[in-house]
């Protein structure tokens, strides 16, 4: 290990000390604080989200907003205006006969989800264990919506179809969450997909995809979205996790589900009394950021061959990249060491060095062993597998141990 590397691991452990006299919660404000600071002023990161831009900067999301939409019709009150537009634009890229916007992802899945157990009378929702609303979402489906959801699986991947012919009870929907954030951002191949819709249709049920991330599952399928979404009775999209909007989701489906949806969007209290901006950012998400998705997709499966390749020259005793070939433009990285070191090495990579490799939070998922997810975007079309395979012989570097290593390579 050279001087500086050794300086820098002096610190490190310095840091790591203090903040252990600190209580739980300030040591994790402190550590958020720190990373968001180191990423902003890094020069070079694999993504440049702009959810974590000042307000100045988000606001200049809407430059160029005449091209957009004419910004001399009236604002929209209650849902009209430029949100039908963009409800229309939706329907149209996700081949359904109709939109419905709504402020949150939350709220349009469970209204897409109660119309159709009130069409069906079974209010009993088929979904991954790991899906946003059994993880993330503090039990809304049962608690708010009287919907009943049960697991037909807890594995780490897709459903298959076989789980779903032999589920033990009946369902009035299937819900799939396209790609599965907390299990690595997976999807299934396109027959696996398929073939689970087919054995979702021999029970009788609806099938409903939390497309969130579906934007980016073009590549992976091979297809094109509007015959992706064609498979699904319904479908909601997210337009600031992969278009960078301001916020902001929408359900699309057949016209006469969307139309009961919009009066539970009502009750449910989404027909908000002005959304243009939020609506115009959704529409600049569609217009610049949708065509270049695939190309951070295939962008993405270079970095992280370059992230493994990088860590095993580095000599880490192990470490994974998952799935080993993304299937969209996110995926997790998972290294044994414990939550406090993996942290302290990617902040102090940034602030030293100007790279931010890992500016995500890292997870503690067992004893010594962390996951992060890393994100590709328009930023890391700037780096070479080079770039990056020196960037994570780095970050390595920095690690507890690593001098050792270094000593017996």
């Amino acid at each position: 290990m050279g001087d500086t590397a050794r300086q820098s691991a002096g610190q490190a452990a310095e840091d790591l000390s203090q903040e252990r006299e600190l209580t739980e919660e300030e040591r994790l404000l402190r550590r958020r604080a720190r990373r968001i600071d180191a990423y902003r002023k890094a020069g070079r990161t694999l993504a440049r989200l702009e959810l974590l831009a000042p307000l100045r900067e988000r606001l200049a999301r809407l430059d160029g907003a005449e091209a957009l939409h004419d910004l001399d019709e009236p604002s929209d009150l209650y849902g009209n205006g430029i949100v039908e537009a963009l409800e229309e634009r939706v329907a149209a890229l996700l081949g359904k006969e109709a939109a419905a916007f709504f402020p949150t992802g939350t709220m349009a899945q469970q209204v897409a989800l109660r119309c159709w157990a009130g069409r069906s009378g079974n209010p009993t929702v088929a979904l991954h264990a790991l899906a946003h609303p059994e993880v993330h979402e503090r039990n809304a489906f049962r608690e708010v919506s009287g919907l009943r959801p049960v697991r037909v699986t807890s594995e780490p991947r897709q459903p298959s179809a076989d789980e779903i012919r032999g589920f033990e009870e009946p369902f009035g929907a299937l819900m799939l969450e396209l790609p599965l954030r907390d299990a690595g951002f997976v999807l299934p191949t396109w027959e696996e997909l398929t073939e689970v819709v087919a054995a979702a249709r021999e029970r009788d049920a609806v099938v409903h995809f939390d497309g969130a991330r579906l934007w980016e599952t073009t590549v992976h399928f091979g297809r094109a979205l509007d015959e992706i979404a064609d498979l699904a009775d319904s479908v909601y999209v997210s337009f600031y996790k992969s278009l960078q909007a301001y916020g902001g989701a929408a359900l699309a489906g057949p016209r006469t589900l969307i139309e009961e949806a919009k009066t539970w969007r009502h009750r449910y209290g989404g027909a908000v009394f002005q959304q243009f901006p939020t609506v115009l950012s959704a529409l600049a998400g569609l217009e610049r950021e949708l065509p270049r998705l695939p190309e951070y997709v295939t962008h993405a499966r270079v970095v992280a061959a370059a992230l493994r390749e990088g860590f095993t020259e580095a000599g880490l005793p192990w470490a994974r990249v998952h799935p080993e070939v993304p299937h969209t433009f996110d995926f997790q990285v998972w290294l044994p060491y414990g939550v406090d070191e993996v942290s302290e090495a990617a902040i102090r990579q940034s602030e030293e060095t100007g790279t931010a490799l890992f500016i995500n939070p890292w997870d503690e998922k067992g004893p010594g062993l962390s996951m992060t997810e890393v994100y590709v975007r328009a930023a890391a079309l700037e780096w070479t597998a080079a770039d990056v395979r020196t960037a994570a012989a780095d970050f390595a570097a920095r690690l507890p141990g690593a001098g050792a290593r270094s000593t017996t390579a």
